[in-house]
């Protein structure tokens, strides 16, 4: 039949005009097609034509330019217009379809407002991007013509008396609505921007964030349905594909979300509660209420959106029971035809029963839910993140004002203030993420079980109560894992610690063949940390099982009760697929419950610790109200700068006060302009409670001169400096500062904290230069630690490192002063941090500098060279005013003033001229104590003392150091690292690919056996899951059509459908369902367990038979990042749960169960599809492809943002740390604001990752719910279609749109989990590149019964042209050495750094590669020996000092073979009886790590005593007396010769003398013997090498 726009009918009233035109509803229709032919007309033509001349004009990001009123309304209502106009259309045509007319006025009108509304968008769109608003005009017609047309119609239905139970009606009726609020948009615009009638236009500038080039995060500038669909991602998504993402592509962080923007809108409600709260301003429930007041406007925004969602998620059930409702219905019901203006009209409930129309609302909302869901997580997870680093920024303010005394007095450690910035800002950024859950899961529980009531009744409230009842079973399993977790933690830390120590140690431990006792130690600890895995991974498993099998066991007593129950005809597969869909929606809430719940706890302690931090004390935060008086009257041009009062508590300030005018002192200077600093009558304390540290000080310091504080230990020195900084907390007195100074750097802090009258005072003084007694170090390189944030003067930098003597420790770093230092300077030595902290006090160009015993960890030359170069000539010259506490007194000489303290007060003050006059006995004693440091002098000719240690073993520690930082980029680094442009395309090749390798080497650790149960059981456990849910369509339609025949046949008396048999099976596939889950997540945890003990061991075992060489070229930091960070993801990691969550930290056993699950259950959905309908595996082939494209190109992203968000928050923390560690030393210098600046830009780079993270997330779930909820639509439609051509079961279309439905649900969740699974196979990756090493061949060709019992018994050693290397590929270091020991002898090798003496002594032990000649101990050759057995009957003691954390006896003797007598004998051999005696425990006396609890000389000497405990007839001495005083060393010397008389002795001498009395000696350079003989043979020779040495040595 012909198409007709009136129709076809002969004589149909729908050409009828006799009433006039407008009472023909063809006409109207007609009328209404008038205005889109009109938009379609004029608009294509601007848009296809020359389009962007006006755009080129403007450098801004154009498409993301807001610039007209109304521009989200704008969208909204043009939304609304089009789903309105989509009924519309479907209305036409289900209306017309009943009365098979063929009126094409029906839809037609609305197929073209529906192309009119869409063009008008676009043509809006890029009018607002090129900034031409008279073009507007064209809408502003359209607008108003619409109206017009859309009105006349809607009058002329009132007109006909056609009402609201007409759809047609009520849909015209909105249009007429919708086009009015359009066109007052558009008047709105008119109104604003005066494009039109009137005379001058508004000129509007682009926002400032899109004047900015740099800013890349376009989320609030874009229009609604980019913001929506997260389509300004897509560029960002495809550049990452084609090069890495770093800090450069992300950009910077949009003003609104900059970490100052929101702490200025978090402090100003913090202050409103303090107005409000005046005399509890910090309690938490202040805090909370300031949170909700800075960020609760979000956190509704995106509650609305999450409840919206949550309402719309509830279509999927109901419209399934529609459709499978009027599929199963197949006698359609009749119905009265309204026929008026000649067309046919439809009532809503008629339109509704149509199937089609049931599929696309279904598809219509399940768009809208996911684009409201994902919009609500991406709200309320930016908030999160905008809360996080207000947070941290007020945190940081707080530190910068804290007073002193909180951290030395221990009320609050740096550990604790760290975890209050690493953990609890998480926490309660967590929390804000979950929060939304808290409104919408009850809304969500209520709707669905009221849901579950109406379709089923009182079974449904059974099933309802099974998941209820099992919910708190849930939260007690998430606690219980928790707990786990904590104490997993624990071990895992220790034995981290372990496997430090014996990687640290590992050049020791193999000299001494003590590698099995390391390697038990780390896997005794690794036993433990297994048990408690063990309980993790139970408790996981449990989690796992319940999330599968709690809905099956609701469905199952729910589907089996209401069968028993009810009638036949309530059990119908609409009602039993409805409820499925409904049981699905139900369980995701009360799972999330218990996260939520453990959420809040968290935060809710998270806050009380914020809270408690937030009111601890501040520097200068009261001052004593007598000094304010005093100053009231005091007009003198020095400021009087009071500080902290004391106490509120004891009423003792009087006494003080009283006490201190009694006492007062008479002051040497005469009051003027001469001095830098004045306190008068000061009583100083660190606590408020605590007796007054300082006590009655009166002291001026001159200006621009020399004054040095003397004084014994402890008695207030550093104190005293401490508070004339307004560190100390006064009790009374004043500090006076001379404002009158000049300073160049005053380095004036704007802080946006309140501020005290105090700090404005405190802030006459100026910047001082300060070096505390601890040295303190940035995490930056080492020419940033000196010029300290100063412009750089290239001069003055060089004269400063020659002041300080650092030229030679900056030639030996890797980098020189690039080298990046820090972590409070591990990678450096106590001396080398000393002098960079002085280096920057004497760079600074402040005119006060404070030195707090600057010369503590230098020897006595450095201190000289320190003292004349850079106290004397550098600061004194440049008349700064110098502050120097110190214990040298030979130096006071030098001070033109000197204050001598003792017990916390003045003992005097003056020159030294005055003290010698007046202090006679004073005096005297300083001068005994300079003479005998004037001894010591002349004692040290030490050429180069410790400073060799150091620098030997530094290269690798500073390698070690950025291994560390660098880590997260070493597989790009393999790759990269031959030519650049060549292997670009290779790089991105292998950044696209999944790691399937790693993961086949993970599964296959599992075993032979474990693997198959585990691909099994989940083959298996989904088949039966397919299986239930088939028996259940098979069940509903055997039931449905028995009740159709039982009423065909009328047949009352006939016998009911009988469940028995269906409920039977089902309850079976149930239980097996059940067990199958049990199975599944047992084998998945099983897994992951043994994989982690399995890889950890084959680490732990390579590792440690690793070949030197391997240690000495992998960076250490390198090593331990695969035992700690990688062995942590194979192991456990922290579970996240909510869909929502940015970082999902899992381990590899979650992540593959979640990988699975998702993926088989999207493989079973899809085949239950195609098998109910054939035809939709042809639209399946698209959508497969264009998922694997979404899926590929977000998996590279993905990873890349993980990457810059774990390496962004590094530096974060870093800075709290050391800003917490330098706290006095920034606020010495006044540089306050320049690090609060840092501090925003590091909140702001890892915030613009964490943002750029969760868009991503968001840009591939919005992709994935859309393409889900096309497979819904394409299976509804062709269930439909198919049930019309060849009817199949309602069963099975309930079945297949139920499955639909779940692909939409865990498609985004497989290709997440696949990007995380990528990520964590990196680590076994890693690990598996490790495992590859070659270890040393320990094998010897001599079985141990050939081996004499008491080999070697004598000590003789035979080499025979010996050459070594390091390795295959390197240059040898020993060249054709011969040499004869005689047993007993004292053999002395000496010779130049590089010369080949280590190398000679490592020989010994084949810790290099001998590639010819051989050594023979008593006549055995050591190279057919087994290593174990040769390392272990040799002694050695290395240059560098190492011990182990445990006991004394543990680090003398691991192997526990001595007996008491013979260790102590030991110690007294190297001096440390007296010493360890002393110790609470003797000999089972605790060591710290590395030996910390001793010195550097004592633990050398312990290595000593460590080596003599072991009785060998061979013994080498490898510079073993570095760190040791000479006193000590010469009786050393002493006992080696007599205690080791009968034993060969080796000694690689430091000190030439140390080998004056030795048997023999050997001269050694570039790896061959230059002179070998008695050392008074060489010493006769003139022009022997050796008596050079000897000479220099003098």
């Amino acid at each position: 039949m012909a198409l007709a726009f009136c129709g076809n009918e002969n004589n149909s009233a729908a050409y009828n005009v006799d009433n006039g035109v407008l009472n023909n509803g063809c006409f109207v229709d007609a009328l209404n097609v008038v205005p889109h032919v009109f938009l379609l007309f004029i608009t294509f033509p601007i848009l296809f034509i020359g389009w962007g001349s006006q755009s080129s004009k403007v450098h801004i990001h154009h498409s993301t330019w807001l610039h007209f009123p109304g521009h989200n309304l704008r969208w909204i209502l043009t939304f609304i217009l089009l789903f309105v106009l989509v009924c519309e259309i479907a209305e036409g045509i289900v209306s017309d379809g009943i009365s098979n007319s063929h009126h094409l006025h029906l839809y037609m009108p609305a197929g073209m407002a529906f192309l009119a509304a869409i063009t008008s968008v676009v043509y809006y769109h890029n009018i607002e991007t090129s900034n031409f608003p008279k073009l507007l005009i064209a809408l502003l017609f359209y607008w108003t013509l619409a109206f017009i047309t859309k009105t006349i119609k809607f009058v002329k239905f009132c007109d006909n008396n056609i009402g609201f139970s007409q759809l047609r009606f009520c849909l015209t009726g909105l249009l007429v609505i919708l086009y009015g609020m359009l066109l007052a948009v558009e008047i709105n615009v008119i109104r604003v921007r005066r494009y039109v009638f009137f005379k001058n236009p508004k000129e509007v500038k682009p926002p400032e964030d899109l004047q900015d080039l740099g800013v890349r995060f376009l989320q609030p500038f874009v229009n609604l349905l980019s913001k929506g669909t997260y389509w300004w991602m897509n560029t960002f998504i495809k550049t990452a594909h084609k090069k890495p993402i770093d800090m450069k592509t992300i950009g910077k962080l949009p003003i609104a979300m900059r970490a100052l923007t929101n702490y200025v809108r978090l402090n100003e409600a913090f202050e409103a509660q303090k107005n409000k709260r005046s005399q509890y301003p910090q309690g938490s429930k202040s805090i909370w209420r300031a949170l909700c007041s800075a960020f609760g406007k979000p956190l509704i925004l995106s509650s609305t959106f999450r409840i919206l969602a949550d309402l719309l998620g509830f279509a999927g059930p109901l419209c399934i029971f529609g459709i499978v409702h009027h599929v199963g219905n197949r006698n359609r019901p009749s119905h009265s035809q309204i026929n008026v203006l000649g067309v046919f009209f439809i009532s809503s409930e008629e339109f509704l029963s149509n199937a089609y129309v049931l599929a696309v609302l279904l598809f219509f909302a399940l768009l809208l839910q996911r684009t409201f869901l994902q919009a609500s997580y991406y709200v309320a997870i930016e908030t999160g993140i905008n809360l996080r680093g207000a947070i941290q920024t007020k945190i940081y303010n707080k530190i910068m004002q804290l007073s002193t005394s909180n951290m030395s007095m221990g009320e609050m450690t740096a550990g604790q203030i760290c975890n209050l910035v690493a953990i609890d800002t998480n926490q309660l950024m967590w929390f804000f993420f979950l929060c939304p859950n808290l409104w919408a899961m009850p809304v969500q529980i209520i709707v669905g079980v009221l849901l579950l009531y109406y379709l089923l009744g009182i079974s449904a409230l059974i099933g309802a109560v099974v998941i209820i009842v099992l919910a708190p079973v849930q939260y007690f399993v998430a606690t219980k894992l928790s707990q786990a977790q904590r104490s997993t933690l624990e071990y895992s830390n220790e034995r981290l610690k372990k496997t430090n120590e014996m990687l640290r140690g590992i050049k020791l431990l193999k000299l001494y063949a003590w590698e099995h006792i390391f390697h038990s130690s780390v896997e005794e600890t690794r036993l433990k940390e297994m048990t408690s895995l063990k309980a993790f991974a139970l408790y996981t498993s449990i989690s796992i099982f319940m999330n599968a099998a709690i809905p099956i066991a609701a469905v199952l007593t729910t589907f089996v009760v209401h069968a028993h129950l009810t009638k036949d005809d309530d059990f119908s597969p609409q009602v039993a697929f409805a409820s499925l869909s409904l049981f699905h929606i139900l369980v995701t809430p009360l799972f999330l419950l218990s996260s939520v719940v453990r959420s809040t706890v968290k935060a809710l302690v998270s806050v009380q610790k914020l809270s408690e931090f937030l009111a601890s004390e501040e520097i200068g935060e009261e001052h004593d109200k007598c000094s304010e008086q005093r100053n009231a009257g005091n007009h003198s041009k020095y400021q009087a700068v009071p500080l902290k009062v004391v106490n509120r508590k004891r009423p003792a300030r009087e006494d003080w006060n009283n006490y201190s005018s009694c006492m007062r002192r008479p002051v040497n200077i005469t009051e003027g302009d001469d001095f830098c600093v004045k306190i008068t009558n000061g009583f100083f304390t660190w606590t408020p409670e605590g007796a007054p540290a300082l006590s009655n000080i009166d002291i001026q310091i001159p200006q621009g001169q020399l004054t040095m504080i003397v004084g014994q230990v402890g008695c207030g020195k550093s104190s005293l400096l401490l508070a004339t900084l307004g560190e100390m907390q006064k009790i009374s007195g004043n500090i006076f500062w001379n404002s009158s100074i000049p300073d160049s750097e005053t380095g004036e802090d704007v802080s946006p904290e309140k501020e005290t009258a105090v700090d404005v005072e405190f802030r006459r003084r100026g910047s001082v230069a300060y070096a505390s007694q601890k040295p303190w170090l940035l995490n930056a390189t080492v020419e940033e630690n000196i010029t300290f944030e100063s412009p750089f003067n290239k001069q003055r930098y060089k004269a400063v490192i020659d002041a300080c003597s650092l030229q030679p420790d900056i030639d030996i770093l890797p980098h020189g002063d690039q080298t990046q230092i820090g972590e409070r300077g591990i990678n450096l030595s106590g001396g080398q941090r000393q002098r960079i902290s002085v280096a920057r006090a004497l760079y600074q160009q402040t005119s006060v500098v404070f030195l707090d015993d600057p010369f503590s960890a230098l020897d006595i030359h450095l201190s000289d060279h320190l003292m004349q170069e850079g106290i004397l000539k550098m600061l004194r010259e440049d008349k700064r005013t110098i502050i120097l506490v110190t214990h040298k007194l030979q130096y006071l000489p030098h001070a033109d003033w000197i204050i001598a303290m003792k017990d916390g007060t003045i003992q005097r003050e003056g020159t030294l001229k005055d003290i010698q006059k007046s202090e006679t006995e004073l005096f005297e004693h300083w001068k005994t104590l300079m003479n005998r440091q004037d001894q010591d002098l002349e004692k040290e000719t030490i050429i180069e003392r410790k400073t060799v240690l150091e620098r030997k073993n530094h290269r690798r520690t500073t390698c070690s150091r950025e291994a560390l930082l660098n880590d997260d980029e070493e597989d790009e680094e393999e790759i990269t690292e031959s030519d650049d442009e060549d292997n670009l395309s290779s790089v991105l090749h292998q950044r696209a690919k999944m790691p399937w390798r790693a993961c086949g080497k993970y599964l296959s650790s599992a075993g032979i056996l474990l693997l198959p149960l585990l691909v099994f059981s989940q083959l298996l456990k989904h088949t039966v899951m397919v299986a239930i849910d088939y028996c259940l369509a098979k069940w509903t339609s055997a039931a449905i059509s028995a009740m159709i025949t039982e009423k065909q046949k009328n047949c009352t008396a006939c016998q009911n459908f009988d469940h028995a048999y269906y409920s039977k099976v089902f309850s079976i596939l149930c239980c097996i369902g059940i067990i199958l889950c049990l199975v599944t997540s047992i084998a998945v945890e099983w897994t992951g367990l043994k994989v982690a003990k399995k890889l950890h061991s084959a680490l732990l075992n390579k590792i440690i038979l690793a070949p030197m060489r391997f240690f000495e070229t992998t960076p250490l930091g390198s090593i331990l990042n695969r035992f700690s960070a990688d062995c942590n993801t194979i192991d456990q990691a922290y579970m996240q749960y909510g869909q929502a969550n940015n970082k999902r930290k899992k381990h590899i056993p979650a992540t593959l169960e979640c990988l699975s699950r998702s993926t088989l259950l999207c493989v079973s959905a899809l085949a239950v599809i195609s098998y109910v309908t054939p035809m939709f595996l042809v639209a399946l082939v698209p959508l497969a492809i264009i998922c694997y494209f979404i899926q590929k190109y977000f998996r590279v992203a993905s990873r890349d943002l993980q990457q810059l968000d774990d390496s962004t928050q590094l530096p974060l923390l870093s800075h709290f740390s050391e800003t917490v560690e330098g706290l006095t030393t920034i606020r010495a210098f006044r540089y306050e604001a320049r690090f609060r600046q840092k501090l925003l830009e590091y909140t702001d780079s890892n915030n613009i990752a964490s943002l750029f993270l969760t868009a991503a997330n968001r840009w591939l779930e919005v992709r994935m719910e859309y393409i889900g909820a096309c497979v819904v639509l394409i299976a509804a439609v062709t269930s439909i279609t198919n049930y019309w051509k060849d009817p199949l079961s309602s069963g099975l279309v309930g079945l297949g749109l139920t499955y639909a439905l779940m692909v939409s649900n865990y498609l985004n969740w497989m290709v997440r989990n696949l990007a995380d699974m990528e990520i964590q196979l990196g680590a076994v990756k890693r690990i598996n590149g490790l495992l590859k090493t070659e270890a040393e061949k320990y094998e010897g060709l001599l079985s141990p019964s050939q081996i004499p019992q008491n080999w070697p018994d004598r000590g003789e050693i035979q080499i025979q042209n010996l050459s070594v290397r390091y390795d295959s590929n390197l240059k040898p270091v020993l060249k054709h050495v011969n040499a004869h020991l005689s047993p007993g002898q004292k053999i002395g090798i000496c010779g130049r750094t590089g010369s080949g003496k280590s190398s000679f002594s490592l020989a010994f032990f084949r810790m290099v590669d001998t590639f010819e000649g051989r050594i023979i101990i008593d006549g055995i050759d050591i190279a057919k020996l087994p290593l174990q057995t040769l390392r272990s009957r040799l002694s050695i003691i290395l240059q560098d000092p190492i011990l182990f954390s445990g006991t004394i006896r543990f680090n003398l003797d691991p192997e526990k073979k001595c007996t008491d007598s013979v260790l102590w004998e030991a110690l007294e051999i190297a001096q440390l009886k007296h010493v360890v005696k002393a110790l609470p425990g003797g000999l089972d006396a605790i060591v710290t790590e590395g030996g910390e609890n001793f010195s550097q000389g004592q633990r050398q000497l312990f290595c000593l005593a460590r080596a003599f405990v072991r009785k060998t007839s061979i013994f080498i001495m490898d510079e073993a007396t570095a760190s040791i005083d000479m006193a000590t060393e010469n009786i050393l010397q002493k006992v080696v010769m007599t205690a080791f008389a009968d034993r060969t002795v080796v000694t690689i001498a430091h000190r030439v003398h140390t080998i004056l009395n030795a048997d023999l000696v050997i001269v050694m350079k570039r790896g061959v013997i230059l002179e070998y003989d008695k050392p008074e043979v060489l010493l006769e020779q003139e022009d022997s090498v050796f008596a050079s040495f000897v000479q220099a040595d003098k």
